[in-house]
C-alpha cells in the first residue's frame, strides 16, 4: 500500500469545508472494516482512507499547518499502513465502566505475546505483530497497532477461503469469522499497487 504524502492531505480550510462528507464516508468504510472479537476487543483494519482521516482530524484538532509539522504527523500515521503481504489493524480493548478500566486492562497484560491473537486464513494461523511501546511487563494500553503478515495466504482470501480472528489469552477467548465485506476490503488492501 502506498504511503501517504503531503499531496494527499488537505489544508485545514479545504478539509473543514469537506469534513462532514468525508466523515460520513469514513464511518461507512470503518463499518465494513470493524470486527468485534468477543465483548471487549474490537479490531478496525486500516487503509489509506482510514489513516488519512486520522491525520486530517489530528491536524484539525491541533491546528497544525506548518508543512514540516504536517509531514511529521504523516510519518507517524504512515506506520499504521500495512506493508506488502500484510493487513494492519488498530485493536481496541473497550471498557465502558470507568471503575473497571485498570482491572480489565490488567487481564490483557501479555496479549502481545506471539500466538495470543491470530488471523487464520485458509486453515493457516498468522500471529499478530504488535507495534512496540504499547505495553510493558505489568501494563498494557487500551489501543494497539498490529499487523498480520499473511503473505501468499492473501490469494486464499481472493479465492474465498474463510478468515477468522482468534484471541486466546488468560480467561479471554473469542473468535470471529470476518464478514464478506471485511474480506473484500482486505483483498483490496493486499493488491500490490493499491493506493
Amino acid at each position: 500500500m502506498q504511503l501517504l504524502t503531503l499531496r494527499d492531505i488537505q489544508n485545514l480550510h479545504e478539509y473543514e469545508l469537506a469534513r462532514d462528507d468525508i466523515r460520513r464516508q469514513v464511518i461507512d468504510l470503518k463499518k465494513r472494516r470493524r470486527v468485534a472479537l468477543g465483548p471487549l476487543v474490537t479490531l478496525v483494519f486500516e487503509n489509506r482512507d482510514t489513516v488519512r482521516f486520522q491525520i486530517q482530524e489530528m491536524l484539525r484538532a491541533e491546528r497544525i499547518v506548518r508543512p514540516e509539522k504536517v509531514q511529521e504527523e504523516i510519518d507517524v500515521y504512515n506506520e499504521l499502513l500495512p506493508g506488502p503481504g500484510e493487513v494492519a489493524a488498530t485493536l481496541f480493548i473497550e471498557v465502558t465502566d470507568p471503575a473497571a478500566v485498570q482491572a480489565t486492562l490488567d487481564r490483557f497484560v501479555g496479549l502481545d505475546e506471539a500466538g495470543r491473537l491470530v488471523l487464520a486464513v485458509g486453515g493457516r494461523a498468522f500471529p499478530a505483530l504488535f507495534a512496540p511501546g504499547q505495553s510493558r511487563e505489568d501494563r498494557i494500553s487500551a489501543v494497539h497497532y498490529i499487523r498480520f503478515p499473511i503473505g501468499e495466504a492473501g490469494r486464499a482470501l481472493a479465492e474465498g477461503a474463510p478468515a477468522i480472528l482468534k484471541v486466546d489469552h488468560g480467561g479471554y477467548r473469542a473468535q470471529a469469522a470476518l464478514p464478506p465485506e471485511t474480506v473484500a476490503e482486505l483483498r483490496g488492501d493486499l493488491e500490490p499497487d493499491r493506493g
